[in-house]
């Protein structure tokens, strides 16, 4: 009886939560209303006036900081590069495209490039230009368009667009004393993706939706012997994350499992990421995007296998295995695309095409973590079989790449490597 009371006081606390948080939608929406009517006479004008000085209006994705990052470098990569970028005069207008913002201190440092106004005024603007785009034509004129991928190899051509104020220098090597860490000191970040994150944002219900992401979560305990081996090399390892599930398990003192410490910070992620020497980072992580826009090198383990982020000569990469679930074989390099699972970013596609990803043993991701080290040192002793197992390994991805006929290309000009160790031990899977 205690029980069923007890379910029925959680019954009725949810139906409150659920009115409280319609009411809380009605009551934004009718304030919204006046912001819309407004908006109507400011997109004509903003259209009339087009021809002579056209203004643009875009969202950044700030929920999620692999977006956040990789995604605004690459519009100032673009617009460095002529590409994307209106002949006439302009400017442009962005927005935070989500209540929640994944780095206060990104978005300070993307505040002092671009011109961010509240959402409040922009979204309605934005929504009211696509309805009238549905009757009348040269709406997307007026709407910030860029690609998502470097498709175009522009991060190597160009410098990073972000960099951090004297006092935040200051600041940030100040708190790298507070940790232990030597002036001068090399340093990798390391990011093992989990649900922890997203389940900390609950409330936000279209965080919680990215659940379909967690055939990219990884153990971290399977990390252990990386970063030892990379302590054992001179370097000092911080554990990056937020809300992580389970502690990083090492006792040594070079090892850092700053995800758990007291002085981890919005600030110090994104000065850790800027600075360390690479980072090493499990199922595509959004941090690595950090790392990415300041053109440090990262070592990762990549799925979906075709999004692989192969622009970079510096950076080096492997995936998890595929297995298919039927007869337990893992699938070979072309069967990975035929399986209808390498571009996919939903859990449930590699359920439905019968495909399950093992996680990759503690020796391949130290394999991966001293194949970085020693190639950034100059220490990498590539073999002739190497160079012919890399040339082979890319031929088919991406003839099978070619094969997809996606509508949007994925990759620009291939220059980052695959774990050289990896094609070694797997030459049966290069087919």
């Amino acid at each position: 009886m205690q029980n069923f009371k007890k379910h029925i006081q959680q019954i009725k606390k949810g139906g409150t939560i659920i009115f409280l948080k319609k009411l809380k939608s009605l009551i934004s929406l009718i304030l919204q209303i006046p912001i819309y009517i407004i908006s109507i006479p400011t997109v004509i004008i903003i259209r009339l006036i087009g021809p002579w000085f056209l203004i643009r209006l875009g969202a950044l994705n700030s929920s999620r900081i692999g977006h956040f990052a990789k995604e605004t470098e690459l519009y100032f990569c673009e617009r460095n590069a002529k590409i994307n970028t209106p002949s006439q005069k302009y400017i442009d207008f962005f927005y935070l495209g989500k209540k929640y913002v994944c780095n206060r201190q990104l978005e300070k440092m993307w505040r002092r490039r671009i011109i961010i106004l509240p959402t409040w005024l922009l979204a309605p603007l934005c929504n009211v230009n696509r309805f009238i785009s549905i009757f009348v034509s040269g709406g997307n004129n007026h709407e910030i368009w860029h690609d998502i991928r470097d498709v175009h190899n522009l991060l190597e051509r160009f410098e990073p667009h972000l960099n951090f104020t004297d006092d935040e220098e200051t600041k940030g090597k100040k708190i790298l004393t507070e940790f232990g860490i030597p002036e001068g000191a090399k340093f990798v970040c390391l990011l093992v993706r989990d649900s922890g994150y997203l389940d900390r944002h609950k409330k936000y219900e279209y965080l919680k939706r990215w659940s379909y992401h967690s055939y990219r979560d990884g153990d971290i305990d399977k990390y252990v012997l990386a970063t030892e081996e990379l302590a054992k090399r001179g370097y000092y390892v911080f554990r990056m994350g937020i809300n992580v599930l389970k502690p990083l398990k090492s006792s040594n003192p070079k090892v850092i499992d700053y995800a758990n410490s007291k002085i981890r910070s919005d600030f110090m992620d994104i000065y850790l990421g800027a600075k360390c020497t690479f980072c090493v980072s499990s199922g595509g992580a959004g941090f690595l995007g950090i790392p990415f826009i300041f053109r440090r090198p990262n070592a990762y383990i990549m799925v979906p296998f075709g999004h692989l982020l192969a622009g970079n000569k510096y950076d080096l990469m492997i995936t998890k295995n595929h297995i298919n679930k039927r007869n337990q074989k893992e699938l070979i390099l072309s069967e990975i695309f035929s399986s209808n699972v390498a571009v996919s970013y939903y859990a449930n596609e590699f359920k439905k095409n019968e495909v399950e990803l093992k996680e990759n043993s503690p020796e391949e991701i130290r394999d991966l973590a001293i194949e970085m080290d020693e190639r950034l040192n100059g220490n990498w002793n590539e073999t002739e079989e190497d160079i012919l197992l890399q040339k082979k390994f890319w031929l088919i991805f991406k003839k099978n790449i070619k094969n997809l006929n996606l509508e949007k290309p994925l990759h620009g000009k291939i220059k980052s490597k695959f774990g050289a160790k990896f094609l070694r031990e797997n030459q049966n899977w290069i087919r």
